[in-house]
């Protein structure tokens, strides 16, 4: 010590602290106030602005505060150096950990305001948060006096063999990074891979792919397989798409009438169901003769993938009620059997599309 502790210091230095907290309670409460101004806004850059500013200006000031208290003991150069050392490392810290989370924040709003970006895919924001970490450790190091020249030489060796032992956590890194940047896949896009899993990308992180099917179950697919496999992705180019339905009515029919009244059952469907398109121009075509009936398309437009399911269920359901009503038959398929002399028409329970060949068979 240069001098004498006295109560004069002590009282300085207690009043300085103090000093710092109140400035520190201040401006906490006023960041809060600010904060729910903030959320009135429909920018939510000011959000992240005010909660980043919550955690790091209260610190700074408290810390204020005891650099001043410092400052104002008798203490020697070295333990002076110590404690403004000490106080600077606190500092970085906070703001290190204050900017992570504020630019993580940035590029997860940015992510989710833009259609066809990785609105919840936590890949980029924990890449970034690791590289803002690793940087404010680095800094830290230099404060201490400590050279990271040799510490970055010896990363870059030890890196290699890290590189070795963790090729398959690399590949699904990259894999997953590739993905995100190529837009094939985005978090809430429907896929279906060619080895029959289908679902809802949830998140795509450093390893893997998080789907959830239908029935509500979490499919688990490393990135590097996913990269790799062949894909169907029912959201891309665009998310609206068109179904086919097969139907067939029986050869007595009339096709205007037939036609007509499909139209009819389809613009009912449209206008009333949730997930159908009314301005999508529906599409009638008839294309086969079959073996008991006329076979034709039916092509309606659905708003993205799981509205296909209510859509066929309710058109299914008006059409067949219609098409009784109208007296419109859809014959099942028959299949002919020669009998001896004679033929008997035997009805098969069959889908429409899969119509049988007449196949003439002897009984010994």
């Amino acid at each position: 010590m240069k001098r004498a502790l006295t109560v004069d210091d002590l009282v300085i230095a207690g009043i300085a602290v103090a000093a710092g907290l109140l400035a520190a309670f201040l401006l906490r409460m006023l960041l809060r106030w600010l904060g729910k101004h903030a959320d009135r806004t429909r920018w939510s850059g000011d959000d992240l602005i005010v909660d980043t500013l919550r955690t790091v200006v209260p610190w700074a000031a408290f810390l204020g505060g005891a650099a001043s208290a410092g400052a104002a003991l008798p203490l020697t150069k070295t333990v002076q150096h110590n404690v403004n050392q000490t106080l600077t490392v606190l500092l970085i810290f906070v703001v290190t950990l204050a900017t992570a989370r504020g630019i993580a924040g940035v590029m997860r709003t940015v992510t989710q305001s833009r259609p066809g970006v990785a609105g919840s895919a936590t890949i980029f924001v924990n890449i970034t948060r690791i590289l803002i970490l690793a940087i404010g450790f680095l800094v830290v190091l230099q404060t201490l006096g400590i050279s990271i020249a040799p510490l970055l030489t010896a990363l870059g060796v030890g890196g290699l063999a890290v590189a070795l032992a963790l090729q398959d956590t690399l590949a699904n890194l990259f894999a997953g990074i590739h993905i995100l940047a190529s837009k094939t896949v985005q978090p809430g896009d429907y896929i279906r891979l060619a080895s029959g899993e289908e679902g809802y990308v949830e998140d795509i992180n450093w390893r893997q792919t998080t789907v959830r099917a239908l029935s509500n179950n979490l499919i688990v697919i490393p990135n590097g397989e996913l990269a790799k496999t062949n894909m169907t992705n029912f959201m891309r180019p665009e998310q609206e798409l068109t179904i086919l339905l097969q139907v067939g009515v029986a050869y007595d029919s009339d096709l205007d009438h037939v036609e007509r009244v499909t139209n009819e059952v389809i613009a009912e469907v449209m206008t009333q169901v949730e997930g159908a398109l009314p301005d999508h121009e529906p599409i009638i075509r008839f294309h086969t003769f079959g073996d008991s009936r006329i076979g034709f398309t039916v092509i309606l437009g659905v708003g993205e993938f799981s509205d296909q399911y209510r859509i066929k269920h309710e058109f299914i359901k008006r059409l067949h009620r219609r098409y009784r009503k109208e007296g419109i038959s859809i014959p099942a398929p028959t299949r002919t059997v020669a009998i001896q002399q004679g033929t008997v028409g035997i009805p098969q329970q069959r889908m429409p599309e899969e119509a049988d060949e007449v196949a003439p068979v002897r009984l010994d």
